[in-house]
């Protein structure tokens, strides 16, 4: 069995699924830290449920975003013969273990990382070919990336597009249990079809458009309702903004939800979910309960995530930052000839296909072997 090490940054528990298939199927060693640089709140994986994790540190090396990895150079002779860094060019540690790497022809090198979004810089470019061009291979999230790393000369054998995945076999349990519920009809005291949105209420989402959205099709008569799953710094702006424009009674401000059965039924029952901003895992955790997404068409400025989002079939694209397109997208989805069953079909297919933890292991299996 072969020896992989994976050096993170953090361990997030949204891929816990695929971190527990990897410790299982080869001979790993996990290293991360408790936290980014920038503090973020991502919820962690429990580092018991490794067979052999390693904690580490992230610290800021001289200014942020550039940070150092404390204990990642003696990683060097843990006796792995291949290594999986996030891939930041940021990580100046990551730098280092890469050129010492090189002294040693028999250790592999591998990026598991965004990679390429197509708003890059000069600069950014040249720091980005460099960095890269030090791994013997990357996984990137998407074929998009990968599409734009080819055109940036980037080998084409050395880029294995990965996409991204959630707990999809307790996902697929609960899956199996849901049935349509009249749990909208219930709160809103009427028949209307529904937006969803989960995830952090934060102002880079954008949610704003969603309410005034509400707000314009309730003006030419087209009446709907739409859910807010989820909290964060926004949720008394977006309150304001619904009574504002007369919409109160068309918003449910739900609130965080932990619950994964709860979630499910909401975004099962859901007509559609709208992601003004960037919509990242957001798409697949709709999509894998059946719920069609829509967000904005400014691809360089998304998250990996939006490629599981096929116009027409699983969602659709709006003009991004435009209100008067986003009323028109909605418009014309509910006005969708597909039946909702169809629909829900359609939004299963694309993560059993692609976005979920077995396709993963087939992509790391062709790599590294079984």
């Amino acid at each position: 069995m072969q020896k992989i090490c994976f050096i993170l940054n953090i361990a997030p528990l949204y891929r816990r699924e695929i971190f527990l298939r990897l410790d299982d199927a080869y001979d790993c060693k996990f290293a991360a830290g408790e936290k980014t640089v920038n503090a973020s709140d991502i919820k962690l994986m429990d580092e018991s449920e490794f067979k052999n994790f390693k904690r580490i540190k992230n610290v800021v090396f001289l200014s942020a975003p550039f940070y150092w990895q404390k204990g990642v150079l003696g990683e060097l002779f843990n006796g792995c013969g291949k290594y999986v860094f996030v891939g930041e060019p940021f990580c100046v540690s990551t730098w280092l273990f890469a050129i010492m790497l090189k002294f040693m022809p028999r250790k592999k090198l591998y990026f598991w990382t965004h990679g390429w979004y197509g708003r890059e810089g000069f600069f950014k470019k040249i720091l980005k070919k460099i960095f890269f061009g030090l791994s013997d291979g990357i996984f990137v999230y998407g074929d998009y990336a990968r599409s734009l790393m080819v055109k940036e000369g980037f080998d084409e054998k050395k880029l294995f597009p990965i996409h991204n995945s959630l707990a999809y076999s307790k996902q697929m349990e609960i899956r199996r249990e849901l049935a349509p519920s009249g749990v909208f009809s219930a709160h809103f005291k009427n028949s209307n079809k529904n937006i969803i949105f989960i995830g952090r209420l934060g102002a880079n989402k954008k949610l704003d458009m969603i309410i005034r959205a509400l707000a314009q099709l309730k003006k030419s008569g087209i009446f709907m309702n739409a859910t807010l799953v989820g909290d964060g710094g926004e949720r008394e702006n977006l309150q304001r903004l619904a009574g504002e424009l007369g919409v109160s009674e068309n918003v449910w401000f739900y609130g965080a939800c932990y619950d994964e059965r709860e979630n499910a039924n909401l975004i099962y029952n859901a007509d559609l979910c709208v992601s003004p901003g960037n919509v990242g895992l957001t798409a697949i955790h709709c999509l894998a309960f059946g719920c069609p997404v829509i967000t904005h068409d400014n691809f360089p400025m998304q998250m990996p995530e939006f490629e599981a989002v096929e116009d027409g079939k699983t969602g659709a694209f709006f003009k991004h930052g435009s209100l008067e397109s986003l009323v028109e997208t909605v418009r014309k989805w509910s006005e969708n000839s597909l039946g909702r069953e169809e629909i829900r079909r359609n939004c299963f297919e694309v993560i059993d296909t692609k976005w979920n933890p077995n396709y993963q292991m087939e992509i790391f299996s062709a790599v590294f072997g079984k």
